[in-house]
């Protein structure tokens, strides 16, 4: 089986109207440090660092036409390798919602990632920085 890392992030998706509210709570209460922004309007995001490795992921906005359980969108493993580690998921049976994909969350920010259900219904990213 694939070797997990630690969390890289957990992502939260709060409705449009408490993004900011949220953001500012994490940033500003809790002490959480900006680390990187992407998209603009209803598809903005941003990274939030916790202080270690890990960061708090606020997504923008409810309106991706998903069922809404919570408030908690998704927990992101940190991975030496996504796409063995993504077949050995699928083979013990477990549902991929997204299939391996690389992009650039930012222009300098390039990473590759694939997404599952977990045996409770969470959803978990399995995370590469390239």
């Amino acid at each position: 089986m694939g070797k997990i890392n630690g969390v890289h992030h957990i992502a939260l998706k709060p409705t449009k109207e408490l993004y900011e509210k949220t953001v500012n709570f994490y940033k500003d209460i809790l002490g959480c440090t900006f680390v990187r922004g992407w998209g603009e309007g209803d598809t903005a995001a941003c990274m939030l660092s916790c202080g270690d490795n890990t960061c708090i992921e606020v997504l923008h906005g409810d309106n991706d036409g998903s069922e809404k359980v919570s408030n908690l969108h998704h927990i992101a493993f940190y991975v030496d390798e996504v796409d063995n580690f993504i077949e050995e998921v699928r083979a013990a049976g477990y549902k991929v919602t997204i299939e391996v994909k690389s992009m650039n969350l930012t222009p300098d920010y390039p990473c590759r990632m694939a997404f599952f259900i977990g045996p409770c219904g969470e959803t978990i990213e399995l995370f590469k920085e390239l």
